[in-house]
């Protein structure tokens, strides 16, 4: 049987189960009442690169001197953020970018992430392209997780599975994302789409890490019998 977006999505939600992603510090945000998306904002640009273990060290950093806040990261020298978010690596490039960006936020839109997401999907990520180390992963990611919007984020681990099984596309970004958007709105209704892009990507990075490695683990790995790489006919 030949995979599609839709059956990927269906066996990996039924071995790893939903993966509530994008993970936040509700408490924190209780007790600061301060915005979570922030949080999701900054873990998006900090995540460029590194594992996410480091991320959360800087996250941390930057809770403890209650600092996850668009106007406070505005406002912070740059010498003194680079410290905090120093956990994450390239932090002098990383600093940057989050102040930049938060900077950017306050400026246009008055801190209200609200406003910068009550737009089309195309208008908002065209913006954000458009900001100093803003890719289209970090983009999407932004659009997904904080924004709560319909669009399916590309990895390096989504493009190793696409060629590994192989799946029905080239590995460019934008053509696998149309490849995953376009099967996947065939077969859920569009008030679905934003969890199923969300679950499908937090399911793809569980299953690269687990098992569809730089080196594979094909074995017990849940799409051994899909996947030409583990049966051994692509290699």
């Amino acid at each position: 049987m030949k995979l599609t977006p839709h059956k990927l999505y269906e066996i990996l939600l039924d071995h790893f189960g939903h993966q509530n992603w994008w993970p936040i510090d509700k408490e924190y945000h209780r007790e600061n009442n301060s915005n979570p998306r922030f949080e999701i904002i900054i873990g998006a640009i900090l995540t460029q690169n590194t594992a996410w273990s480091n991320v959360e060290k800087a996250l941390k950093n930057l809770k403890t001197k209650n600092m996850l806040d668009i106007r406070k990261i505005s406002n912070i020298d740059t010498e003194t953020l680079q410290e905090m978010v120093k956990p994450s690596g390239f932090f002098n490039q990383k600093a940057k970018r989050v102040k930049n960006l938060a900077s950017y936020l306050d400026s246009n839109y008055k801190r209200d992430l609200g406003l910068f997401f009550k737009r089309e999907i195309k208008e908002i990520r065209a913006e954000l392209l458009s900001i100093n180390g803003i890719g289209p992963e970090t983009a999407d990611s932004i659009i997904l997780y904080a924004g709560n919007l319909p669009i399916f984020v590309v990895d390096a681990y989504t493009k190793r599975i696409c060629e590994r099984i192989p799946l029905d596309t080239n590995i460019f970004y934008d053509d696998i994302q149309e490849y995953f958007e376009k099967n996947l709105s065939s077969k859920y209704p569009e008030k679905e789409l934003t969890q199923v892009y969300n679950e499908l990507h937090a399911l793809i990075v569980v299953l690269a890490k687990n098992f569809c490695k730089k080196k594979p683990e094909c074995k017990k790995c849940p799409l051994q019998k899909n996947c030409m790489f583990g049966t051994g006919s692509l290699s």
